[in-house]
C-alpha cells in the first residue's frame, strides 16, 4: 500500500480517543481528516492531551465527515452510539471500514446485550457483518469484515493468556477464578459519576462482582474459540492508579501437567506474535513494564497449593486494552506491518 489511509476518530477527547490520536498522529501509512466530538468544537486535540504534537485538524462535529473521503473511521463512544452510526452509513459507503472500541458489536445476541448493557440494539442486521477481534486469534478472518468490533480491556486480558490452554487441552475449565484490577480510566471520564465510594484515588474496590457485563463478552468468546464452555467466577476491582490492568486466573492443570509445561505451550502458541511476552516461571508481574505500550505479559507461576497455579496477565487498559489493539487491528486489516506505529 502506497497511498496513507484516510482516517476519522469520532470520539477523539476521551481517555481512549486521545490514546488512538496520539498513535495514529505517528503511523507512517495514516493520514487523519477528521477529530470528532461533541464538546468543545474548534478547539485544538493538543489541548486535551499535550503529547500530540503533530498538526491536526480542530475538533469538530461528525456533519463535518465527507464519508466517500474516508477509508476507516474509528468510535470510540459510550455504548449504543456507535451502532447509530454504522446503521446509517454502512450500506450507503461500501468501501468504509469501521473499527468500534465499544460494546455495540461485540455481542453476537441482541438480547443478551440489552440484558447487560440495557439498550435496544439498532442495528442488529449488521452484527453479522461485524468480527470481535483479539488480533492474535483473528489475523486470518479480519480481512473479510467491514466492521470490526474491539474487545474490552478485560476481555482482552483473560483470553490471551487463557484461550490457548483450553485449546491444548492442559488445564480444568470448571471453577476458575479470575481476579483483576484496573486503573480508573478504564470507565472513562466520568468516573467519578459511576464510583462514588469512600477514598476514591486512595482505595482499592471491588465491584460488579456477579453480573459484570464483561463475563457474557468473556464466555461468548472462549465457546467460539475453544467448542468449550468453561465455568469462572470474575472479579473485577478498581485501583487508585490511572491506567493498566493486573489479572490473576487462579486454575488447575489436568492431570499430571507441570507448570513449566504450561509456560512453554503459551511460549509455543505465541512464538510469533509481536506483542505477546511470556516471561520466566514464577516471575513476579505487575503493570509498570507495560503501561503506554500495546503489549501483555504472562508470568506462570506455582502456588503454595499442590496442583494449583497462578498465572498473570498485564496490559495497559488504554492501549493493548482498547487504542493499540485497535490499530493492531487497523494494520492486520489492510495488510500493513503489524507493530506500525506501535512500537
Amino acid at each position: 500500500m502506497t497511498n496513507k489511509l484516510k482516517i476519522a476518530v469520532i470520539g477523539a477527547t476521551g481517555y481512549t480517543g486521545l490514546d488512538l490520536v496520539y498513535f495514529l498522529s505517528n503511523h507512517p501509512k495514516v493520514e487523519i481528516k477528521n477529530l470528532c466530538a461533541t464538546k468543545n468544537l474548534g478547539k485544538k486535540i493538543s489541548f486535551f492531551d499535550k503529547r500530540i504534537k503533530k498538526k491536526l485538524p480542530r475538533i469538530s462535529s461528525i456533519n463535518k465527515i465527507e464519508w466517500d473521503k474516508i477509508d476507516l473511521v474509528f468510535l470510540s463512544l459510550p455504548n449504543g452510539e456507535a451502532q447509530k452510526i454504522v446503521n446509517k452509513i454502512y450500506f450507503r459507503y461500501k468501501n468504509l471500514k469501521f473499527i468500534d472500541l465499544s460494546a455495540d458489536f461485540r455481542i453476537t445476541n441482541p438480547k443478551i446485550y440489552f440484558k447487560n448493557y440495557k439498550i435496544k440494539h439498532k442495528a442488529t442486521k449488521l452484527i453479522k457483518h461485524s468480527l470481535y477481534s483479539i488480533t492474535e486469534f483473528n489475523k486470518r478472518k479480519i480481512h473479510n469484515y467491514r466492521i470490526i468490533a474491539n474487545p474490552g480491556c478485560y476481555p482482552t486480558s483473560i483470553q490471551i493468556p487463557l484461550v490457548p490452554l483450553i485449546i491444548k487441552k492442559i488445564i480444568k475449565i470448571n471453577n476458575l477464578i479470575i481476579d483483576s484490577k484496573s486503573g480508573y480510566s478504564g470507565a472513562g471520564k466520568n468516573f467519578e459519576k459511576k464510583f462514588t465510594h469512600k477514598n476514591l484515588y486512595k482505595s482499592t474496590f471491588a465491584y460488579s462482582t456477579k453480573n459484570h457485563r464483561h463475563i457474557c463478552e468473556i464466555d461468548q468468546e472462549i465457546i467460539k474459540l475453544t467448542n468449550k464452555k468453561v465455568s469462572f467466577s470474575f472479579n473485577p476491582h478498581l485501583i487508585p492508579t490511572f491506567r493498566g490492568i493486573l489479572t490473576s486466573i487462579y486454575m488447575e492443570p489436568i492431570k499430571s501437567i507441570s507448570p513449566i509445561r504450561i509456560r512453554n505451550e503459551l511460549k509455543k502458541f505465541y512464538k510469533k506474535s509481536k506483542f505477546i511476552k511470556i516471561l520466566k516461571l514464577n516471575s513476579q508481574l505487575g503493570s509498570g513494564n507495560v503501561l503506554n505500550t500495546n503489549n501483555c505479559e504472562i508470568s506462570v507461576c506455582e502456588t503454595n497449593v499442590k496442583n494449583k497455579i497462578l498465572i498473570l496477565s498485564a496490559i495497559d487498559n488504554l492501549v493493548k486494552g482498547a487504542a493499540g489493539q485497535a490499530i493492531q487491528n487497523m494494520n492486520i486489516l489492510y495488510k500493513l506491518p503489524e507493530d506500525l506505529g506501535l512500537k
